[in-house]
């Protein structure tokens, strides 16, 4: 479990885990702006996020990945149990109550599904391109993000999915079966996005429908567009050094009128404290993360290990994309937290999780034949 000897601790990545503490201590100060009762559940977040971390770290990727049927049926119970006994909030039920804090087990799916595929895919890379095998791992898939999404939770089936192709793609799925996907999944797509714009449509809540014709008519949703018009007011009038300075008060900021600013908004705050200088520092440390994961992908000792990596640098670069896509209304309204400086215990462990899972692959000094 705790192979020591099969470590280079000279290869133990403090600066991506000096990275992650900066921009969670960034989202604690925003955080502290908009709920200042609410950034100490945040603080404790960060200190048992940063031992989280370290502890998986620490642990052989392979020991955890020999569980991976395990961890999938605990993901499944745990998804059907928010079905059954979830917590709505805003009308979505997601999590669970556990007395000391809300679970969101779909937060865990992404880092679960991970481990679980990169697993599956390294046992049978010699079936990847078997029509049979890929439509088993398909089902596999499509049933947990089938379970996520009846928690309308539309956003992170998304993320899932994103992943779940990146990691197959890096597996090396054949172009003789991917040219066909694209030539027919593109022409899809459109149709598809053109589908759900109907009044007749079926995918869909009318609520999901209404966010992705708001986005393409704005003025004929205002009540729709409320939460994003008003957050890119909020990161505008930042400026270019922000308000933080300003002698202004608090209560005239822009974000007091975002609803959610404190979670799936929280860019909007860092646009108008910080400026567009604060939002580009803040990117440059998520571009350090997603380098480092791609980065260690390449320099894995085994193919598992390199799946891992890759999967954990798609989901980081799929929500940061997105969410901030949202947050400056340039894609429909979704309820995805941005990593590490989103309000929200659940996301904030699972992130953790996969930089304990990236500085562990790094640190492998030679292939383990499992």
């Amino acid at each position: 479990m705790l192979a020591f000897k099969n470590y280079d601790f000279k290869k133990y990545n403090i600066s991506l885990l000096v990275v992650v503490t900066m921009l969670i201590s960034i989202g604690i100060f925003l955080i502290k702006q908009v709920r200042p009762d609410d950034y100490k559940k945040q603080i404790i977040g960060l200190i048992g996020g940063l031992l989280l971390a370290i502890i998986v770290s620490l642990i052989d990727y392979h020991f955890i990945a020999k569980f991976y049927i395990v961890l999938y049926l605990i993901n499944l119970v745990l998804l059907l149990l928010v079905k059954f006994i979830g917590v709505e909030h805003n009308n979505a039920q997601r999590w669970l109550d556990l007395k000391f804090f809300e679970l969101q087990p779909s937060e865990l799916t992404k880092i679960i599904l991970i481990i679980f595929f990169a697993k599956v895919l390294t046992m049978f890379e010699h079936k990847i391109n078997n029509g049979i095998f890929l439509l088993i791992i398909i089902i596999l898939m499509a049933v947990p993000t089938y379970l996520i999404l009846t928690q309308t939770d539309l956003s992170t089936s998304i993320v899932l999915m994103t992943v779940f192709a990146m990691i197959v793609f890096s597996a090396g799925l054949s172009w003789k079966i991917i040219l066909p996907l694209l030539i027919i999944g593109i022409p899809g797509f459109f149709g598809l996005f053109w589908y759900v714009q109907q009044d007749y449509q079926k995918l869909l809540t009318h609520y999901q429908q209404q966010r992705i014709l708001s986005i393409l008519n704005p003025e004929a949703y205002p009540a729709t567009m409320y939460q994003q018009e008003n957050s890119v007011q909020a990161i505008g009038s930042g400026q270019l050094t922000g308000k933080l300075f300003s002698e202004n008060s608090t209560a005239l900021r822009g974000y007091r009128h975002v609803p959610v600013a404190e979670s799936d908004f929280i860019f909007s705050v860092a646009g108008e404290e910080l400026g567009f200088i604060g939002c580009c520092f803040i990117l440059l440390l998520f571009a350090f993360i997603i380098y480092t994961c791609l980065s260690t992908a390449r320099k894995a000792q085994d193919k598992m290990g390199m799946l891992i990596a890759v999967g954990i640098a798609s989901m980081f670069a799929f929500q940061i994309f997105v969410n901030i896509g949202v947050v400056t209304a340039l894609l429909p309204n979704t309820g995805i937290p941005l990593p590490f400086l989103s309000s929200g215990l659940s996301s904030l462990a699972s992130s953790m999780i996969a930089i304990g899972l990236i500085i562990n692959v790094r640190l492998q000094q030679k292939k383990i034949m499992r």
